[in-house]
C-alpha cells in the first residue's frame, strides 16, 4: 500500500514529530510504500511560542521525507494535495486546529483521490480558543475516518462530525533509552519534565511542595506562557532554594542524566489525553506519581510502580508525596519499575489505522 503520512518530522521536535517519524519506521517495516509529508514552515511563531526545529534528531530520522508545505503558501497545499492523488492512504496528523486550513486545502488537492483519516493527537485543545470546534468540524465532516487515542476524544469527535471514529491508545514513542544503573540512591528530588502549560498543574505540585519539607524539584522544559507567574509563585511560597527551573527544550542526549537526579517524576496534570511522560519515566527507572486523567492512570499501577491521585487538588498532592518519601517507599516503588515493551502496542495502533486497506 501507498501511505502518505501528512505530519511534522525531524527537525520538528516534541511528542508530535517523534510519533509521525516512528508511525512511518513502523508502516514501512510492513511492507508498505511510506512517505512524510512535512513542513518547511508549520506555524507562524506567535501561535508556538516555543522553539520549533532542533539540530539534533531525538531519535531514528526516516528517509522518505519531503518538505514542501509552508503555513504561508495556501497554494502550496493545493499542490500537495494534487501530489498525493496517487496514495492509497493519506494520514493527517493533527496536533492542533491551527493545522486545518493547511489540510482543507490538502484535501481539496486530493479531490477523493484517495482515502484519508484524520488521526488526532487531540481532537480539541485543553486550552481551547472559540474557533477551535469550528474549524476540527470543518475537517473531519471531510476525512473517510477518524482515529482517536481514547474513547473520551472518540466521543468529542463523534459529536463534531458524522466520519467513522476509531480508537487505538497511543503507542510509545521514546527516544531517548536509559542504561540500567542499579539501586538508586534517594535524593529527596522529583522532577516536572515536559512543556509547561496551565492544563500539566505545575502549579499545584509547587503548592504541594510547599507542604512537604526538605523535597526538591526540578522543572524541566519550555514554558508555554513565559516564567513570570512560575517565579512570582514559587517566591510567595518561600521554595526559591528547592525549585531548580531549567526553561527551554531538553535535547534527547541530556534526557537520562536530568531523570537520573529524580526520585520519582511528578504528572499532577489538571487534564490530560494521552501522554508518553509516565512510559518516559518508567524508561529511565522512576516512579511516577500521577493523577488520575486520561491515559495517565492507565500506565502507573497505584503502589506498584508510582502512586496516583485525584486531579486539581495540591491536598491530595501532598499527601502523596508525603507517602512517597515514607520510610523504604522510594527503593520500593523503584524495585516495581519495568519499561514498557513498544511492539504489542505499535501492532495494535497499525491494525487499527490500516483497518479495510491493509
Amino acid at each position: 500500500m501507498r501511505i502518505a503520512i501528512v505530519g511534522p518530522t525531524y527537525p520538528y521536535k516534541g511528542g508530535g514529530a517523534q510519533h509521525t517519524t516512528e508511525l512511518a519506521h513502523r508502516l514501512a517495516a510492513r511492507g508498505h510504500d511510506v512517505v512524510i509529508e512535512s513542513w518547511r514552515a508549520q506555524y507562524p511563531s506567535f501561535l508556538y511560542p516555543g522553539q520549533q526545529t532542533i539540530s539534533e534528531p531525538e531519535g531514528e530520522p526516516y528517509p522518505g521525507v519531503r518538505r514542501d508545505l509552508d503555513w504561508r503558501r495556501p497554494d502550496g497545499w493545493f499542490r500537495g494535495g494534487r501530489r498525493l492523488r496517487g496514495a492509497d492512504l493519506v494520514v493527517l496528523t493533527v496536533l492542533s486546529p491551527v493545522q486545518v486550513p493547511p489540510y482543507l486545502g490538502i484535501l481539496s488537492g486530493l479531490r477523493g483521490r484517495a482515502r484519508v483519516v484524520a488521526l488526532c493527537h487531540n481532537v480539541l485543545p485543553h486550552e481551547r480558543k472559540p474557533y477551535d470546534a469550528p474549524l476540527m468540524r470543518a475537517l473531519l465532516r471531510r476525512v473517510d475516518r477518524v482515529l482517536a487515542h481514547s474513547e473520551e476524544q472518540a466521543g468529542l469527535a463523534r459529536r463534531l462530525a458524522p466520519a467513522p471514529v476509531s480508537v487505538a491508545a497511543l503507542p510509545p514513542h521514546l527516544p531517548a533509552r536509559a542504561e540500567a544503573t542499579g539501586v538508586r540512591e534517594v535524593r529527596r528530588r522529583l522532577l516536572f519534565f515536559g512543556m509547561v502549560r496551565p492544563y500539566k498543574g505545575l502549579d499545584l505540585l509547587l503548592r504541594a511542595l510547599a507542604r512537604v519539607p526538605d523535597v526538591s524539584l526540578t522543572v524541566a522544559g519550555e514554558f508555554w506562557g513565559g516564567l513570570d507567574d512560575t517565579r512570582a509563585l514559587i517566591t510567595e511560597l518561600g521554595l526559591g532554594d528547592r525549585v531548580e527551573l531549567r526553561p527551554g527544550y531538553v535535547a534527547a542526549a541530556d534526557v537520562p542524566a536530568l531523570f537520573a537526579r529524580a526520585d520519582a517524576l511528578v504528572l499532577p496534570y489538571r487534564s490530560a489525553t494521552a501522554s508518553q511522560n509516565a512510559w518516559l519515566g518508567h524508561e529511565h527507572g522512576l516512579p511516577v506519581i500521577a493523577t488520575r486523567v486520561g491515559a495517565l492512570a492507565e500506565h502507573v499501577t497505584d503502589g506498584v510502580d508510582g502512586l496516583l491521585v485525584e486531579p486539581g487538588s495540591a491536598d491530595a498532592l501532598a499527601e502523596a508525596l508525603g507517602r512517597f518519601y515514607a520510610d523504604g517507599e522510594p527503593e520500593r516503588l523503584a524495585a516495581g519499575v519495568k519499561a514498557v515493551d513498544p511492539e504489542p502496542y505499535w501492532a495494535a495502533y497499525s491494525e487499527v489505522l490500516l483497518a479495510d486497506g491493509a
